[in-house]
């Protein structure tokens, strides 16, 4: 018979996933998870800016993009989200007792990153997260419950990274923090051939991104390099990075986490530095200081720390094990209160709010409102395919008119919303480093001929002037048709559609 947290964790995993289907079906895709559409529908061995692991999700939620919807792409991350709390529940058994992996399961779900953006929106830290709770699982056996010479487990330790890594590439971080812990406590180990043999099979699981850069002139890297290559402090950008951690995390369990580390180190376990004290610090620390030095100099994203924290949440349970019996403690009470009424704050303004949080000047009108990212593109596909059709009809534009962007973002909505239903090819013609995957689609879609008719879709919240941008390659623009994106009875975007007549000049091909 199961446990009193065995049953609990499950009613937790249920309910949640059944309250994330629902918040899934209420918002369209956000930008970057209609962009990570593109990987699944070219499926390759890597792409532009992650591994593979991402599109080969989507694939699979979604039946081969037979069903497709926003429910069926953010299946995956609901599902790896569960997944992913019975690994943090297993863990926390394992290094402490069940009531630590309980209270673990439920800061993991109250978080932001590792509940919400990891575990609801399609994004490639959501095919990562099981892999990533899996690796540090396969990691508490082997040194808690010293099965260090069971072969299998070594061996699935190495897979689960190298799925991690599949997902995206700071998962090798996982064997950075395992190896500095192993020198530090457990340094026999290096005489271990089964770590050895668990760290060539992570190396082979990284062959196809290898691969793909290699027949791409390590283009990846070198635009990753770019984002995290300047050299002058700016104290900005650090200050924005522990801010973005602070939301990203939730800011009741950051609180927990600093409250619970300070508890830790008055506990002075740090400085006596037992096992299970060096193995938490030696996967979080170092990565959210790896994090830190860059955005001191570089501007970074909170969430490319996100998986760092996953070691503090059992510090968390820890302190909240010593200093409660409650099955639900006033921290994750509160944490918990805090995302549920947020997401339905959130879900309101972006359904029903009849204004835009952005700017008002009607030339960029919506610009910086995060909540147009994920609503509209379904009433103005509407919209656009009965302009679409009028045209065809009336001889003003070709049939065969593909629809022209010049960066990822709209191209993602443009892709996946507007043409899936006019059936119209999505061609981009821009910089690589706005294009991304855009440009390796161009390569496996009809080229754009001489004589071409094409659309070009301009959003006011993403404001700027294909008249300049697209002159040399078209005889003629029209001015644009107007389309209201209305909300709440309101008003709160402006779509511009630009027809541009007869294309005069090729774009070239930006493959390396």
């Amino acid at each position: 018979m199961p446990t009193t947290y065995s049953k609990k964790l499950f009613y937790l995993i249920l309910f949640v996933s059944l309250f994330k289907l629902l918040i899934a079906g209420l918002v369209e895709l956000g930008n970057d998870e209609v962009y990570y559409y593109t990987y699944a529908l070219s499926p390759g061995w890597s792409y532009f800016d992650h591994p593979p692991m991402v599109g080969l999700l989507m694939r699979l939620t979604s039946l081969n993009m037979v069903w497709l919807n926003e429910v069926s792409l953010r299946l995956g991350p609901i599902i790896g989200c569960a997944i992913s709390s019975y690994f943090i529940f297993r863990t926390g058994k394992v290094i402490s007792n069940e009531r630590t992996g309980w209270y673990a399961a439920l800061i993991y779900n109250c978080s932001i990153y590792t509940g919400i953006i990891a575990g609801l929106f399609i994004l490639p830290d959501s095919p990562q997260m099981p892999f990533w709770t899996a690796a540090l699982f396969f990691m508490a056996r082997l040194v808690f419950n010293k099965e260090e010479k069971n072969t299998w487990l070594w061996l699935l330790l190495g897979l689960v990274i190298g799925l991690a890594t599949l997902s995206k590439v700071h998962g090798l971080y996982l064997w950075a923090g395992f190896g500095l812990f192993i020198l530090i406590k457990k340094r026999e180990w290096l005489l271990n051939l089964r770590m050895y043999a668990a760290f060539i099979v992570t190396l082979i699981c990284t062959i196809p991104i290898l691969y793909w850069n290699v027949q791409n002139k390590f283009i990846t890297y070198q635009y990753h390099s770019e984002r995290v290559s300047h050299h002058d402090i700016q104290w900005d950008s650090l200050l924005r990075e522990i801010l973005g951690e602070f939301v990203y995390q939730n800011p009741v369990i950051f609180i927990l986490v600093v409250v619970s580390l300070l508890w830790f180190i008055k506990k002075k376990t740090v400085i006596s530095l037992p096992c299970k004290s060096a193995w938490l610090l030696c996967m979080s620390i170092p990565m959210v200081l790896l994090f830190w030095g860059v955005a001191l100099f570089n501007p970074t994203l909170p969430h490319w720390s996100g998986p760092a924290y996953i070691p503090f949440f059992f510090i968390g349970a820890d302190f909240l094990a010593a200093k409660t019996g409650k099955k639900f403690p006033a921290f994750t009470n509160i944490a918990g209160s805090l995302l549920l009424i947020s997401l339905i704050v959130a879900v309101s303004v972006i359904r029903w709010a009849p204004f835009n949080l952005g700017s008002q000047e009607k030339k960029n009108f919506g610009e910086y409102c995060p909540t147009l990212d994920l609503s509209g593109w379904k009433d103005f596909s509407d919209s656009f395919a009965v302009m679409v059709k009028k045209d065809v009809a009336e001889g003003r534009m070709k049939p065969v008119s593909p629809i022209i962007i010049n960066k990822w973002f709209p191209g993602g909505h443009i892709l996946f919303y507007v043409a899936r239903k006019t059936e119209q090819q999505v061609i981009g013609i821009g910089k690589l480093d706005d294009l991304h995957q855009f440009a390796w689609l161009n390569e496996r879609e009809r080229k754009l001929q001489l004589g071409d008719d094409a659309y070009c879709i301009v959003p006011s919240n993403l404001p700027y002037d294909p008249v300049e941008l697209y002159k040399e390659y078209f005889n003629f623009i029209e001015p644009p048709v107007t389309i209201e994106q209305v909300r709440g009875g309101s008003v709160v975007r402006y779509f511009y559609v630009y027809r541009m007549k007869e294309c005069k000049m090729l774009p070239v091909s930006l493959l390396p």
